[in-house]
């Protein structure tokens, strides 16, 4: 439409006040532009240049009134419309000349005062962008990590309104005397304090930024950090983190949700011993679960009650797990092969519990196939299993608190067909095999995720097979496999079963990098 189309369009899209005359002044004018707007005659460009240049002087004068203020503050779809018809603009200067250079740096002054006025933000909109800005990160760019983390004891006060998150870190530089700085993740954090070897730092010691925590200046070798964080768990729709849902606290912490808890290096390779002590009120949290054993519980004052979780075992934060509310659960016990008698717990609302008989028997029997056929015994003293009904990733591998959304655990004869215990069977098995490929031994790198779950997936399709029909099975892996794999595959979304780079590491739970495995196809 030519710069001066430009000008009238930002003119008119504004929010400053317009008399009638000039309101159909520039109406007129609009159809001057469309009716010439494909002519090369240059008197009618000269014309029309004319035409934006004096309204853009005349709208600049009218911008100066007090009462036009409002108009810096244009709207996305302005912008836009802006932007539009500037790439328009292009298009013509690459055809035409303009007749003489000082209407050109008049057009020049008209455009980038238009250009401020449409695209002026505020810093605090600036900074939100260039967080949302999404990276690509490539498998060619892994690195080792510069420090590494031995020990997490976690303590979380649980609230109605916030939730308090403590946590004392024993940190071990790679390389003794490392000059680089430890940066931490965290994303919907509000930090309370940060010590190192329990000196408080001040805030000019660090750098807090909308994504990470950076301590530059760490002493030469090993050493704790200790940091406080608010969250609100209640406000956390994302479902990624710590959540408050249906009156219970739950965590999602794969593949990136971990960061949203507290600062943390959050990647698989960072592996570290977990203690993690619960507290709330035990009226309406009666039950407190995380990773592990429970080593220690009470009650406390004002109606409130704790528990203290020990995970023996290194795992990366992505498998850290916590529960509290009001569930129940179905008890029983399991004998390993060494002797050991190991409790089983299956915990759900209480009006689900009678519907969780075949989850218990699934386990028990994936259990016993692990060690039969791989050897493979369980190795902590206490197996929990969550069954909640706003669980959003279907299943979880938490270590010794699997997590589930309630479909895929609970089950009656009234109702429950047998594809629907055959679904049960396979993933109760699937997410317990975890325990020794994905948990005991893990990924490196996101890039890795199809060998836990290849591998596992593998496993989880063997189990089934010797509990059912083998044949049966396979025919229903491959159709899996044809219905939904090779359309992925023979699409625009097709990509290798280990991608060479990603944006988002949601995406990176497809059919391809999920399902797909050699054993699976040959």
């Amino acid at each position: 439409m030519g710069d001066a189309g430009t000008v009238l369009l930002s003119n008119l899209y504004s929010s400053t006040p317009l008399g009638k005359r000039q309101r159909v002044f520039l109406c007129v004018i609009l159809v001057m532009i469309m009716l010439i707007k494909f002519s090369r005659n240059p008197v009618f460009l000269f014309l029309l240049h004319l035409i934006g240049v004096i309204s853009a002087i005349h709208f600049s004068q009218k911008l100066q009134a007090p009462c036009c203020v409002s108009s810096l503050k244009h709207s996305a779809k302005n912008i836009s419309r802006y932007r539009q018809s500037l790439n328009l603009e292009v298009s013509h200067r690459r055809n035409y000349r303009f007749p003489h250079p000082s209407l050109y740096r008049a057009k020049q002054v008209s455009r980038r005062f238009v250009c401020s006025v449409a695209t002026e933000s505020s810093p605090k909109q600036v900074e939100e962008s260039k967080m949302d800005m999404p990276k690509e990160i490539f498998l060619k760019d892994y690195k080792l990590p510069d420090y590494y983390f031995d020990t997490m004891d976690l303590n979380f006060l649980l609230g109605e309104e916030k939730t308090t998150v403590y946590s004392k870190i024993t940190v071990l530089p790679r390389v003794e005397g490392s000059p680089f700085p430890l940066v931490l993740d965290g994303v919907d954090l509000k930090l309370v304090s940060v010590k190192v070897n329990s000196k408080e730092l001040k805030e000019e010691d660090y750098v807090l930024s909308p994504r990470h925590l950076t301590l530059p200046s760490l002493p030469s070798g090993e050493f704790t950090l200790e940091i406080v964080t608010e969250i609100c768990p209640q406000k956390n729709t994302s479902l990624e983190g710590l959540y408050k849902s249906s009156g219970n606290f739950c965590t999602q912490c794969e593949a990136e949700g971990f960061r949203k808890i507290t600062f943390y290096q959050d990647r698989p390779d960072i592996m570290a011993k977990y203690t993690c002590r619960i507290e709330g009120d035990k009226s309406l949290y009666p039950v407190l679960l995380s990773n592990g054993n429970l080593i220690e519980h009470g009650d406390l004052e004002g109606g409130k009650h704790y528990a203290i979780w020990e995970d023996p075992f290194k795992k990366p934060c992505y498998l850290f797990a916590l529960v509290a509310g009001q569930l129940e659960s179905r008890d029983d016990t399991f004998v390993t092969r060494s002797g050991r008698t190991v409790s089983l717990r299956i915990w759900t609302p209480a009006q689900d519990v009678p519907r969780t008989v075949h989850a218990m028997y699934s386990l028990k029997a994936a259990m016993k196939w692990d060690e039969d056929v791989f050897g493979l015994e369980y190795d902590l003293d206490l197996f929990n299993i969550v069954a909640v009904p706003d669980f959003n990733m279907g299943a979880m591998e938490n270590k010794s608190l699997n997590i589930f959304n309630s479909k895929l655990v609970l089950a009656s004869p009234e109702t429950a067909t047998d594809a629907d215990y055959a679904a049960i069977l396979g993933v109760i098995g699937h997410e317990y095999f975890h325990n020794w490929t994905g948990n005991r031994v893990t990924c490196r790198d996101w890039f890795q995720l199809s060998l836990k779950e290849g591998l596992t997936v593998f496993r989880d399709q063997e189990f089934s097979s010797d509990m059912g029909s083998r044949t049966v099975k396979r025919i229903a892996d491959v159709s899996r496999l044809r219905n939904y794999q090779f359309p992925q595959d023979a699409g625009p979304m097709a990509h290798p079963v280990r991608p060479h780079s990603y944006i988002k590491m949601d995406n990176f739970y497809t059919v391809t990098v999920h399902f797909t495995n050699l054993f699976a196809i040959f």
